[in-house]
């Protein structure tokens, strides 16, 4: 069976705490007022992505769920077009006022903001 190039599998994501860490020590960061996303090249064939969403910033869980499901959506779209990095998207105070559409617009520039500064 053919995999799509849209799909989002498990493969694909940051799991570990040791992946998360690896990420924190020498990271790549392009920031904004409501999210944070951190990269390090990896050593595999595609990017993949770990998100926090921290329970102080964002109160409500349903909020949280809803900024992770935009967070994945995002980077499902665009990771085909990224480096072999692995990403953490931090989201930071006033990301759960923000609506789907802001959410999307700000992660689109990160990603754009990602892509010129892990070229190498």
């Amino acid at each position: 069976m053919k995999k799509s190039l849209y799909s989002f599998p498990r493969e694909s994501r940051l799991l570990t705490p040791s992946s998360f860490s690896r990420v924190f020590e020498k990271a790549i960061p392009a920031v904004s007022p409501c999210i944070t996303v951190l990269a390090r090249h990896n050593d595999l064939e595609k990017p993949r992505l770990g998100i926090t969403v921290p329970k102080k910033k964002v109160k409500l869980a349903s909020n949280r769920n809803r900024i992770k499901r935009c967070i994945r959506e995002s980077f499902r779209l665009i990771a085909h077009e990224l480096p072999n990095v692995d990403i953490i998207v931090v989201a930071k105070h006033g990301i759960g006022d923000m609506n789907n559409r802001a959410i999307n617009e700000q992660l689109d520039k990160q990603w754009r903001k990602l892509q010129k500064r892990c070229q190498t």
